[in-house]
């Protein structure tokens, strides 16, 4: 419930901490406040309505300031009780500090501290890291400097939260990931009255070592962390979040499989497991989602038509839309997994003669220079053939109706120009094309080492007519201002009719819930977090369109042959049985509502409290 403003100028809650309150206060400091870089952005942002509902005035966030970016997320506001007087302790100590609110739903109150402001106290930053803390910092790196320089800034924020104090109220301070959590050392030794929860989203090694090593979850027991660490050259990083994990009160991650992970890599067993969720009312559309699956699925058509008829054309009505999505890692994200089943199941349907295509997609980004021309050049002469045949239809629809009205019944020709049938015809010569469609919409900026690419190439995934399997590779991001889609992300997923993200490293991935939020089955892998999840907490969940592949001590080929029977088994669904199993999984996803999960939260800061003494 969001905080009601009073004509003060105060929100109810705001008031209420003015008045004194003995309850604890939470702050949540992350990097990614107030910034969208990658998954945290989400994870965060998502989790506000429900904890600003809990939580009220006693929720602030903390995250670093960019005056390129911050002004566009955040609105500057003037702070009261406590926050004002932090904030005129920082302002004194020489340290840039900014109070407003995130300009999102719930509108939480935001400190953002600017790294910059505290840029000559480096050199002593760094060497009380590695005088008490046995961390040493490169000196030229420019992206641990703004990190360890937001450290200090936190620090001296939770000292100054604990001078004004004067009910002594507990504080839990939540940090997350290494970025964010750059601080946790010395605040602990320096014993401010602060219980601290770190979160780990994906250890750093974990993520470095998985893109290298296929049989990663086997090895990790044996990894030696500090001589990996060096080989990759994140051997700071890896000792800042080492030392936060073991300098926090509790320590939380996302699934079991990062848990995992966590115990051999950073040396510490998390105390709490904290899956991520989402805010479910954003995606909501009660009984209009098979509406609007078949909307944007028309959208797609118009995509389809014009990338592949010129060429050849096919049934659309008999075409299932697949797709993929994500950062690109190639063997994290299980893209490598993907295309090859994908070639194995063009071979299945080749031989089982199905009159079914599937067109699969792949989002990702990559470097390009521009939109393919070909791509362009089709879906413009789609548009225009489109005007085109409407301009005809309303024609023809007036001229029918007049000739109706007086008793006569018209010839063809005597509804449309000669123009507009000369017109079209030229039209049509001209959109025929003798060469194939393309696999990938855009120039790349190498394609010669792109893997993907090479991966289709190899595969001879290259949309030949005679192949059911047809792939579309689109390196950028799917939005509005997309030329070619002309639709955001959300409605290009409801417009498919299934989502693949066989991962074989995905500490929990937000790909196959949003599906499942968006009333789109999917399929994931168990040692993606997510998957873990649904196996564990899911009955049925193959009924309800969560399908799970096992990676876990499984080859990559017995992986392939698996995930091309769980597509050819989807292939052999009908409209009706999709229409039931597109209810089931937005169902279903009301489990994962922050409402829900928050209750993880809730056990982890009960737990806080109790160990660090402030309870």
């Amino acid at each position: 419930m969001a905080s009601r403003i009073t004509p003060t100028g105060h929100t109810d809650g705001e008031r209420q901490e003015i008045a004194g309150s003995t309850k604890p206060l939470l702050f949540e400091i992350a990097w990614e406040v107030c910034q969208q870089l990658g998954g945290i952005y989400t994870v965060i942002r998502s989790k506000v309505p429900s904890i600003v509902e809990h939580w009220g005035s006693r929720y602030c966030l903390v995250g670093p300031y960019n005056p390129q970016t911050s002004p566009t997320e955040f609105e500057e506001a003037q702070p009261t009780g406590i926050l004002r007087d932090t904030m005129n302790i920082l302002r004194e100590q020489g340290i840039e500090a900014h109070y407003g609110h995130w300009l999102i739903t719930g509108r939480p109150r935001v400190i953002l501290l600017n790294p910059e402001s505290v840029r000559p106290a480096m050199g002593w930053v760094k060497y009380l890291l590695w005088e008490h803390h046995d961390i040493s910092l490169p000196a030229d790196d420019a992206l641990i400097n703004q990190v360890v320089s937001f450290g200090h800034c936190v620090e001296h924020l939770f000292r100054a939260v604990a001078r004004v104090q004067t009910a002594r109220r507990p504080i839990i301070a939540h940090f997350h990931e290494w970025m964010g959590a750059s601080a946790i050392p010395e605040v602990r030794r320096a014993e401010i009255p602060v219980s601290i929860v770190f979160t780990t989203h994906a250890t750093l090694l974990g993520r470095y070592l998985a893109m290298n090593d296929p049989w990663f979850y086997d090895h990790v027991p044996f990894v030696d962390w500090l001589a990996d660490a060096r080989r990759f050259n994140i051997e700071a990083q890896v000792r800042i979040e080492r030392a936060a994990a073991h300098g926090c009160h509790i320590f939380t991650t996302v699934s079991e499989i990062t848990g995992y992970e966590c115990e051999h890599l950073l040396g510490r067993k998390p105390d709490v497991l904290l899956p991520n969720g989402l805010n479910i009312e954003r995606f909501v559309a009660l009984h209009e989602f098979q509406n609007l699956h078949r909307v944007y699925k028309e959208k797609i058509n118009e995509f389809v038509m014009a990338h592949f008829f010129p060429s050849y054309s096919f049934d659309l009505d008999r075409t299932l839309y697949f797709f993929t999505s994500g950062r690109f890692e190639y063997r994290n994200k299980g893209f490598d997994l993907t295309l090859e089943a994908l070639a194995r199941l063009n071979w299945r349907m080749k031989q089982s003669g199905t009159n079914k295509t599937v067109v699969f997609f792949i989002i990702t980004r990559q470097p390009i220079r521009s939109i393919n021309a070909e791509a362009l050049r089709r879906r413009a002469m789609m548009q225009e053939m489109q005007h085109d045949c409407r301009a005809i239809a309303d024609q023809i629809g007036e001229r029918l109706f007049v000739a109706t009205s007086t008793g006569k019944f018209p010839a063809m020709e005597e509804l449309v120009d000669d123009y507009w049938r000369l017109r079209l015809r030229r039209l049509m010569h001209v959109w025929r094309s003798s060469s194939m469609p393309t696999v990938v919409t855009h120039d790349l900026m190498d394609d010669s080492r792109d893997e993907i690419l090479n991966q289709i190439r190899s595969c001879s995934l290259i949309n030949l007519p005679g192949d059911p399997v047809k792939v579309v590779y689109h390196p950028d991001f799917v939005t509005t201002n997309d030329p070619l889609f002309g639709m955001d992300y959300d409605q290009f997923v409801r417009g498919c009719h299934l989502g693949i993200f066989p991962s074989s490293y995905e500490p929990w991935g937000y790909a196959p819930l949003e599906c499942a939020a968006l009333g789109l089955p999917s399929i994931t892998s168990n040692l993606a977090g997510f998957g873990n999840y649904v196996e564990h907490n899911i009955p049925d969940n193959v009924r309800n369109g969560m399908l799970v592949l096992n990676r876990r001590f499984s080859a990559f080929d017995e992986s392939a042959n698996a995930l091309t029977q769980m597509m050819f088994d989807f292939l052999q669904m009908d409209r009706r049985e999709r229409i039931a199993q597109r209810n089931r999984v937005q169902n279903v996803s009301e489990q994962f509502d922050w409402h829900q999960l928050g209750s993880h939260y809730a056990e982890a800061y009960t737990q806080v409290l109790t160990r660090s003494g402030q309870d």
